[in-house]
C-alpha cells in the first residue's frame, strides 16, 4: 500500500524506528562479522521497501545510513552485500541516484543493488528456495499487500539470518473481517488461524482486539520456525498504529534486539521498558503481554524456578523470552531476593562487588 506522504518529512516515529534498524544492524554485523568471514565473506542487509533514500526535507533514510556507516567500516567495506528493492521506480531511481552521490561508496567491494519490483509469490518462492548467507532483512510495507509469514521464514531460515518487519495493526486490525482483502490476511496469519481469528475477535475491546491480534501473529511465526518474536508498537494518542516485529532463531540476536528496543522506549514502569514509542505518552498503561511491572518479576522468579540451581546468565536465557524484561531487571531482582533471603547466591553478597550480579553468580532457589 503505497503512500506517498510517508516520505515528506522524517517524523518522531520514523526516525525512532530507523534507530532501532540500524542500531540492530550494527551490532549484528558486528558479531556475525568474523564468523562470516570464515565462511563466504559476505553478509547482506535486504531492504524490500527501500523508498527513495532521502525524506523530501533532504534526512537520510535506512537505506543511505546504513551504507554510509559500511562506508567507514573497514571490515565491512569488505564483506556488505546490500540488496533493495522498492515497488514505485521513482523511489528505485532515486535511491540508485543518492547511493551514487554517497563520499566512498566506490570503497564497498560489492556494488549496492537496487531493483524495483512488486513483493508477492516470486519473492515468497525466492526467499524460501535460495540458501541465504548471513543476512539482516527490513520488511517495511505500508500496508499488508507484499507480506506474508512464507516470507518472513525465508528471510530466517538459514544461519545468521534474522528480519524486522513492519506491522501495521491499524490496517490490520481493520482488514482482519473485511472479505475483500480476506487474501491478503489469510497470507499473512495463515489461512485457518485466520479464520479462527475472526470468529474470537467478534465483540472485543479494542485493547483485547490489539493483544489477541499481535499474539495470533507472533505465534504465527513461531509455528513457522521464528524462535523469538520481538514486538515494538508505535502508538497514536491511546491507540497502537503499527509495529515493528523482530524475528530471529538466535537468544543473542533476541537479547541484542530487546537491549535496543528498550532503550527506544518512551516510557518505564518500575524501570521495565514498555517496548512502546508514544510521543505524548509519559504514563499510560501498558498494553499486551508486556505489561508485567518489575514485582510480578520478583514475584514469579522463586515460584518458576523453585528448587532448581542455575547461573545468573542461565536464568535470564531460560526466563525472559516473551517478557518485557531485560537483563538489568533480573540482576536488580536476584539482588533484591538475595538480601531477602529467599535465594541463596554463590559467590554470596558479602564477597562480590558492592550492587553487582555477574553472569556467572550461581542461584539456588529454595
Amino acid at each position: 500500500m503505497a503512500n506517498t506522504d510517508f516520505f515528506n518529512e522524517q517524523l518522531d516515529q520514523s526516525d525512532t524506528k530507523a534507530r532501532i534498524v540500524q542500531k540492530y544492524f550494527y551490532a549484528w554485523a558486528k558479531v556475525i562479522g568474523p564468523s562470516a568471514q570464515a565462511r563466504e565473506g559476505k553478509i547482506a542487509y535486504i531492504d524490500l521497501f527501500a523508498g527513495p533514500g532521502r525524506y523530501k526535507d533532504g534526512a537520510a533514510s535506512t537505506p543511505l545510513l546504513v551504507l554510509q556507516h559500511a562506508i567507514a567500516d573497514a571490515a565491512l567495506c569488505k564483506t556488505l552485500v546490500a540488496l533493495f528493492n522498492d515497488a514505485d521506480q521513482n523511489h528505485s531511481a532515486t535511491l540508485q541516484t543518492e547511493i551514487a552521490k554517497l563520499p566512498g561508496i566506490e570503497k564497498l567491494k560489492y556494488a549496492p543493488q537496487v531493483n524495483c519490483g512488486e513483493i508477492g509469490k516470486d519473492a515468497e518462492k525466492y526467499f524460501n528456495e535460495t540458501r541465504l548467507i548471513p543476512s539482516f532483512s527490513f520488511v517495511d510495507p505500508f500496508g499488508y499487500k507484499g507480506l506474508s509469514l512464507k516470507i518472513v521464514n525465508g528471510m530466517i531460515k538459514d544461519w545468521g539470518c534474522d528480519c524486522v518487519f513492519f506491522f501495521n495493526y491499524g490496517r490490520i486490525n481493520a482488514g482482519i473481517s473485511n472479505p475483500k482483502v480476506e487474501t491478503h490476511m489469510d497470507a499473512l496469519f495463515g489461512a485457518e488461524r485466520a479464520a479462527k481469528l475472526r470468529t474470537a475477535l467478534e465483540g472485543m475491546s479494542p485493547d483485547d482486539r490489539e493483544a489477541l491480534i499481535l499474539e495470533e501473529l507472533s505465534q504465527a511465526i513461531k509455528d513457522m520456525g521464528g524462535t523469538y518474536v520481538l514486538p515494538f508498537r508505535f502508538k497514536r494518542g491511546k491507540r497502537t498504529s503499527h509495529s515493528i516485529v523482530f524475528v530471529s532463531k538466535s537468544f543473542k540476536g533476541y537479547e541484542i534486539m530487546k537491549d535496543i528496543m528498550a532503550g527506544e522506549s518512551s516510557s518505564d514502569d518500575q524501570g521495565v521498558a514498555s517496548f512502546t514509542y508514544s510521543p505524548a505518552d509519559a504514563s499510560m498503561p501498558l498494553l499486551f503481554s508486556l505489561a508485567q511491572p518489575f514485582d510480578a518479576l520478583k514475584k514469579s522468579l522463586p515460584t518458576d524456578l523453585t528448587g532448581q540451581t542455575m547461573t545468573m546468565r542461565e536464568i535470564y536465557e531460560d526466563h525472559s523470552v516473551d517478557t518485557p524484561y531485560v537483563s538489568k531487571n533480573y540482576k536488580q531482582a536476584l539482588r533484591e531476593l538475595e538480601a531477602e533471603g529467599i535465594i541463596v547466591a554463590d559467590p554470596p553478597m558479602a564477597k562480590r562487588k558492592k550492587n553487582t550480579f555477574a553472569n556467572h553468580v550461581r542461584v539456588t532457589f529454595r
